[in-house]
């Protein structure tokens, strides 16, 4: 028997030697399912929603009507290049390598503004899977105006130091006068139905009634969706963090960091809605000078001020960093996509959690005829489909229980109504609170769901209106069918009665259907 060769005691000391910081690309290459990534299929999806999400976020701050294009074509078997092209603003040739070659870089994730992006993971990640699945770079053109030559670069991402690679850079020429174009090679699935390119790209359509998409898929089919309006939305406003939202750790953050020289002007100055008399309620509430230096706060007297910022009464944060679609443009957008015989929509007002400002907004859209089928349900977070995770979601556990069947729809315990109805919901919020980084389901806070449903009731209401009212009309229209196939019988027996000639008997044909027609409301 052979002899077994003891494995050696690890120590300290060569316990220290392998220890090394893990960079946050390498960490996502092998987690990737963490950013949506977890099969070919949802792959695909993922980084086409990832290009497309950019290009109309690079759009709407520039001011401009956004114009996204989409070509997927297959170049073998579980091979796809997508290449995604904006006629935005164009990026300016020092940072287009960061922000396609380097997780956790983008602009969004320190300001407390309404956007698409939060993270700056999302594109960069797409070329990152890319390049793990097929060894090929991500390629990038831009150019920010006519006068500017147009930039190309071939990018890959260092996963080990989370830095771009740049493979080729070079001036080209190129048709359009600004803008930006992203072409990824990727191991993926393509299938048309639930939760494919195809119906995010719908969907996008729904909440981007501004947007002109067109999109060419890998058999060739082609598909536009037309702008339903050419007013941009109102560009949102950037915030401050609002004292409510604040925790104690960042609150010491701040303090440390702030360039104010006083405690009231850095509640004043640093927060929002904070005026100089709530300033110096906090102040007394926290037994602290008003004068105080911020930066030789001790961690004890952060506390009393945390503590004395939840017992003062401080106004919600400002709203126009938040902006709704608009009932209108929910139901053009619904209309464009969903034929339906009734569509109606909600805006509710502002609403804070965590000091985080956020409006949730329903639309239902109601077709023809009778279906024992689930309804649609669609979700929506500062304009993106949500298409996974849906039980896992906050819209779904509002829309489940809420009582469709005392709005004319049939719903078993625990589950979506039944018909043909599809039940649109959306949160906008200067910080959605997803459950995860790939962004699919929205977190069950109690002041989110309070306000889906509230949404979820009025739309419901509003429905049942339509219902009853369509089920009156068909029983007015039974009732005068009915009536209206005795009328002759009731004419000849007039004229039996009556001694009416032959020809009255058509003119009191006339009259009675005219009588009826005056007698019944249809």
């Amino acid at each position: 028997m052979a002899e077994r060769i003891a494995t050696p005691k690890e120590t300290a000391e060569t316990l220290a030697k392998k220890q090394r910081e893990i960079s946050v690309s390498e960490f996502f290459a092998k987690n990737r399912h963490l950013l949506g990534f977890d099969n070919p299929k949802k792959a695909l999806l993922t980084a086409v929603k990832e290009a497309v999400d950019n290009s109309l976020d690079a759009c709407e701050e520039a001011g401009i009507l956004p114009e996204v294009e989409i070509w997927i074509t297959s170049t073998g078997e579980d091979r796809f290049v997508i290449s995604v092209r904006d006629n935005g603003p164009g990026i300016v040739k020092s940072q287009i390598p960061n922000i396609f070659g380097k997780l956790l870089y983008g602009s969004k994730f320190h300001t407390l503004r309404m956007a698409r992006g939060q993270q700056g993971i999302g594109i960069s990640a797409a070329g990152m899977y890319g390049l793990l699945t097929t060894g090929k770079s991500m390629k990038i053109i831009s150019r920010v105006s006519p006068r500017k030559p147009a930039h190309y670069y071939e990018i890959q991402i260092d996963t080990r130091k989370n830095r771009p690679e740049i493979i080729e850079d070079n001036e080209v020429e190129w048709g359009y006068e600004r803008g930006t174009v992203v072409e990824i090679e990727l191991e993926a699935r393509y299938q048309r139905g639930r939760q494919s390119v195809d119906d995010y790209l719908a969907q996008t359509a729904i909440a981007n009634p501004h947007v002109t998409l067109k999109y060419v898929g890998p058999d060739g089919t082609e598909v536009q969706y037309a702008r339903a309006t050419e007013q941009m939305p109102p560009s949102p406003r950037l915030i401050k963090p609002h004292p409510y939202g604040v925790e104690l750790g960042v609150l010491i953050r701040m303090l440390k960091e702030t360039k104010q020289r006083s405690l009231l002007a850095f509640l004043r100055s640093d927060f929002s809605r904070v005026t100089p008399r709530v300033a110096a309620e906090i102040c007394e509430q926290a037994g602290l000078s008003e004068k105080a230096n911020p930066a030789r706060i001790a961690r004890e007297e952060a506390d009393k001020l945390l503590a004395a910022i939840s017992q003062t009464k401080i106004m919600s944060p400002p709203s126009d960093c938040v902006i709704p679609i608009g009932e209108e443009l929910i139901k053009k957008g619904l209309a464009q996509v969903i034929e339906a015989d009734f569509y109606e929509a909600c805006t509710r007002p502002p609403a804070v959690y965590r000091g985080n400002p956020f409006r949730i907004e329903c639309g239902v859209a109601y077709g023809r005829g009778g279906s024992e089928e689930l309804a649609t349900l669609l979700r929506f977070a500062n304009r993106v489909p949500l298409l996974y995770q849906q039980s896992a979601c906050s819209i779904h556990k509002a829309v489940v229980t809420t009582n469709w069947r005392s709005y004319g729809l049939s719903q078993s315990r625990g589950a979506l109504p039944q018909g043909p109805v599809a039940i649109m919901v959306h949160i906008a919020s200067v910080w959605v609170p997803f459950t995860s980084e790939s962004k699919e389901a929205i977190a069950h806070y109690p002041e989110i769901l309070k306000e889906m449903r509230l949404a979820l009731q009025e739309c419901g209401r509003k429905l049942a209106q339509h219902l009853r009212r369509r089920k009156r009309e068909a029983e007015e229209h039974t009732k005068r069918t009915y009536i209206e196939r005795y009328i002759p019988h009731i004419s000849e027996a007039l004229k039996e009665i009556l001694k009416l000639k032959d020809g009255e008997v058509g003119k009191m044909n006339e009259v009675l259907k005219d009588i009826l027609q005056k007698s019944r409301k249809f």
